[in-house]
């Protein structure tokens, strides 16, 4: 019997596989969701060509197609509820940044949050600093302010200073800071102060967060990301992406890690692992549960270090960061999470963090043998020497990397750290020398997400500050890797995604130039035409009335 007829033909200049030694193909056909067959003659595949299939033949724009990308550390969650808050990004001096909240002030009734989007640097402002407390009640004094930077800045003006209870008696956050004037008064700028904040928020609209997620997933599609592995998500966060997903409107899948951000207790971890239960044995290939995330350290501003911040950014003498939780109390939490059945990611990013990390894996492995490959991941691995890293490979610790993180934030990085330091994260090539496991994100807000943007700061180095680190620059074959075979690998789908081939996932991006050899000026703004997961189109120009030969 002549096989069915697909459901979509796509014919290409060149699709890139990802299969190791195969060359590039012209023709894809798609039936259901997953890769009917692949032909590298462009018409090799017209006998699947029927009444009601979609045909995309785009050899005249020399288009290219490749697996659609993951982003394997990211936070879908914060893009998805600061799609509807105020948007910073764009001021260029305290100023701007006020007459934007000031703006949003005029149209929001008094009394009610006003939130910023937390992707922007201090370091873009012209006076290279966080806006304080007194200058946001400039802006508005009617309104409570929180403005968010990043995962782990918040300023608050004074009126939300004053309803989140905390003033000149208020004790640093665990594993955190409270900025404060010569007086001792907080200025409104908090590292890591979310548990604080986080209490007196009001409850989000149910409508506003289903629309930011929505709106969200579809804009990482529109830069060729697939799959998201979103690190910060809440019980409730993951059931408003249930509900999205429901509806149909995910554009993106999303593989889910529950939060322990500002935990302390090993019982409040049993609660959310209580929570997950019922997800154990969910398999929806748009949206799973991976595991568990905690923090060995800080970020920028409070990363765990060997040797101390630069001097102007110690709040204290000799300050060399610090660990986010008493060691003994995670490492029973961590033990809790995998004998449970699910897995761990852990933030470590300063090396002193790194250690620490790489230290508490290997006693938990130790106790608990025969633990599978990927159960236990590294988030960042940011400053990792020859010695971390070979450590990592011999206890098996996949390693999460995020070039886009230093690119937006290479300039702040150094006010902290100084440059010869930032020069050191995220060493991919040495990495991959090493024989490491490693896998290509953004950590969005922090960083930009998108596919393009993070090859091209893979194999140039280039950041905001300039070329940083360029002896560990890799190729954009390795770069497209990171975020195609070792994302699915790292998700435990390699049976699933991550390449193109008869049985798999229909999920790709189609390019109107080819990003393994475009032009390096023009890579970092390359965006796809087309992204198709599941042979849906989730981004792209609308399909035409025709089906044949459309």
């Amino acid at each position: 019997m002549a096989a069915p007829y697909a459901d979509l033909i796509l014919r290409a200049a060149r699709i890139h596989t990802c299969v190791a030694g195969q060359e590039p193909q012209c023709a894809l056909a798609v039936r259901g969701d997953r890769v009917a067959a692949l032909s590298p003659d462009p018409g090799g595949l017209d006998d699947l060509v029927g009444p009601d299939t979609r045909v995309l033949d785009l050899r005249s724009d020399d288009a290219t197609v490749l697996p659609a990308f993951d982003d394997t550390h990211t936070h879908l969650v914060s893009a998805g509820d600061s799609a509807h808050d105020v948007a910073v990004d764009g001021a260029r001096s305290i100023a701007e940044f006020l007459d934007l909240i000031r703006a949003r002030a005029a149209e929001t009734p008094p009394g009610q949050w006003i939130r910023t989007a937390g992707h922007w640097q201090e370091l873009n402002l012209a006076e290279h600093r966080f806006p304080t407390a007194a200058e946001l009640d400039t802006a508005t004094d009617r309104h409570p302010v929180l403005v968010l930077r990043g995962v782990h800045n918040q300023v608050l003006n004074g009126q939300a200073l004053k309803i989140c209870g905390i003033d000149v008696t208020t004790p640093d956050p665990e594993g955190g800071a409270i900025e404060r004037d010569a007086d001792g008064n907080p200025n409104g700028h908090l590292v890591d102060g979310l548990a604080l904040i986080q209490p007196h928020l009001p409850a989000p609209d149910p409508a506003l967060k289903l629309d930011g997620l929505r709106l969200a997933s579809h804009d990482y599609a529109a830069t060729g990301i697939g799959t998201v592995r979103d690190t910060n998500s809440s019980l409730a966060d993951l059931a408003a992406m249930q509900q999205v997903r429901e509806a149909g409107e995910l554009g993106c899948r999303v593989r889910v890690l529950l939060s322990t951000m500002g935990f302390t207790s090993v019982e409040q971890v049993e609660e959310v692992l209580d929570g997950m239960e019922e997800w154990k044995y969910v398999d929806d290939p748009w949206l799973r549960v991976w595991g568990v995330k905690f923090w060995m350290d800080g970020g920028i501003e409070s990363g765990a270090l060997d040797a101390p911040y630069c001097e102007s950014h110690r709040p204290t003498p000799g300050y060399t960061g610090q660990l986010a939780w008493k060691q003994d109390v995670l490492e029973e939490a961590v033990e809790r999470v995998v004998r449970r059945g699910w897995r761990v990611g852990i933030h470590a990013y300063g090396d002193r963090g790194v250690r620490a990390l790489l230290d508490l894996y290997e006693r938990v492995q130790h106790r608990i043998p025969g633990l599978p490959y990927g159960t236990l991941v590294m988030e960042h691995g940011g400053i990792a020497d020859d010695e971390q890293r070979r450590r990592a490979v011999a206890l098996g610790i996949p390693v999460t990397v995020q070039q886009a993180l230093l690119y937006d934030a290479a300039a702040v990085q150094s006010e902290y750290w100084g440059e010869e330091r930032v020069a050191e994260l995220f060493p991919a090539r040495q990495w991959l020398d090493a024989g490491a496991d490693i896998s290509g994100g953004s950590d969005y807000p922090v960083g930009s997400y998108g596919a393009a943007h993070s090859l091209y700061g893979l194999t140039t180095r280039q950041t905001v500050s300039g070329v940083l680190g360029a002896d560990h620059a890799i190729t954009r074959d390795e770069a497209i890797a990171l975020h195609t075979t070792a994302g699915a690998r790292l998700t435990g789908e390699s049976a699933l995604r991550g390449r193109l081939t008869p049985g798999r996932l229909a999920d790709l991006t189609v390019w109107g130039h080819d990003p393994l050899t475009v032009p390096e000026e023009e890579l970092a703004g390359l965006r796809p035409t087309y992204t198709i997961l599941g042979g849906r189109q989730v981004h792209g120009p609308a399909p035409s009335d025709g089906r044949a030969g459309a």
